[in-house]
């Protein structure tokens, strides 16, 4: 089957996505993108700029069976102006995240003409796919409150409508070559998030500030992707922890990124905000030791199996806590084995989110909507 793609924010974990899934899939894809850049002002364009280029190709003689975009567009806007050959056609959407529940420092920058986008994008679609249960529940938790807020008018089965359409799909991983030796030292940290207020790094390097008190020593790389206004706490600290650093900056080069995950030992997480948590999974399947707070995503993403139990891969979510818990695992690794005998154990939980074990159901459901 063929299916146009329409992703305006065409970077990051919006363009891992499509891009891993495309390179598997046994469908033919048509890709209409935007450079990732001022996202605002595509949510706001992309509806036009999209319809025109589809009724460009409709000329030209393409036709598709599905369309497939991501929560940064809004659906509803685009089939009102795009061709009825494509207007009718089945359409999923896929929430990377949602503009509802997305944290913003302070709740008045909060624009809810996103919010509609979102809420219309979500109706006008004919299935609506998460990245994971926790965003989900999230988003379908959130929107009651939010129409509250509405004079009058308020709709009775919005909730209802989008759930019985709703469905998890999270996102995949490329796999890691296996690790090499280990690098003599002592812990090398890892934080891998973008450096954002909702990242919260102030905890992290609070709970390492601590671990320096305690004289436990470590090693740290810090290589999450920058912005212009990145919270101040990175500046400080590159001058308190300079002689523990390895890394320090965004690894623009994809090998130099795999390198920094398979060279270090725990990938940390401090954040307020997590719908999935890719960057510590991609951590994990190069084999990290995970520190994560119990919230969030990460208990489904990293649920324990038959196999594998991953309560101690959790700390209690506070500064002390974290601290407690990086310094029993560089006194662990000191004196015997981080992983207890099982180096593979983060592996093998991170090996069901291999794009190879998630194509075959993507592709049979987009097949299913479209019935073919």
């Amino acid at each position: 089957m063929n299916i146009l793609a329409l992703e305006p924010y065409y970077g990051g974990s919006h363009r891992a996505f499509l891009d891993g899934w495309v390179a598997r899939s046994h469908h033919e894809w048509t890709l209409l993108v935007l450079p990732a850049y001022k996202w605002k002002w595509r949510m706001r364009h992309a509806p036009i700029t999209f319809a025109d280029e589809v009724h460009a190709r409709l000329t030209d003689g393409q036709r598709w069976d599905l369309v497939f975009c991501s929560d940064m567009l809004s659906l509803a806007t685009f089939r009102g102006l795009a061709p009825a050959a494509v207007r009718d056609l089945p359409a999923i959407v896929y929430f990377h995240e949602n503009q509802l529940t997305y944290p913003q420092r302070y709740e008045n920058e909060r624009d809810y003409a996103f919010v509609v986008d979102n809420l219309t994008t979500a109706l006008a679609a004919e299935a609506v796919w998460f990245n994971s249960a926790y965003h989900r529940d999230a988003f379908l938790t959130a929107v009651p409150l939010f129409l509250r807020r509405m004079p009058d008018n308020q709709p009775a089965d919005v909730i209802d409508r989008i759930a019985a359409k709703s469905y998890i799909f999270p996102p995949g991983i490329d796999e890691f070559p296996p690790r090499g030796a280990d690098m003599p030292g002592p812990l090398h940290v890892l934080w891998s998030a973008r450096w954002e207020h909702d990242k919260n790094p102030e905890l992290f390097f609070e709970a390492l500030d601590i671990m320096k008190s305690r004289n436990v020593d470590f090693r740290l790389s810090v290589i999450g992707e920058q912005f212009r206004d990145s919270p101040e706490v990175f500046g400080s600290a590159r001058e308190r922890f300079h002689a523990h650093i390895l890394r320090w900056g965004f690894q623009k080069e994809r090998a130099g990124y795999t390198r920094a995950l398979c060279e270090s030992d725990v990938v940390v997480s401090t954040t307020a905000h997590e719908f999935f948590g890719i960057g510590v999974l991609e951590a994990v399947a190069a084999g990290c030791y995970p520190v994560l707070p119990p919230r969030l995503a990460y208990p489904e993403v990293f649920q324990s199996t038959p196999d594998s139990d991953t309560a101690d891969f959790f700390y209690a979510g506070d500064a002390r806590a974290l601290a407690d818990k990086l310094t029993e695992l560089a006194e662990r690794l000191r004196r015997y084995d981080l992983w207890c005998g099982d180096p593979d154990r983060g592996r093998r939980l991170a090996a069901k989110y291999a794009w190879k074990q998630l194509v075959p159901d993507m592709d049979a459901e987009v097949e299913r909507l479209a019935g073919i």
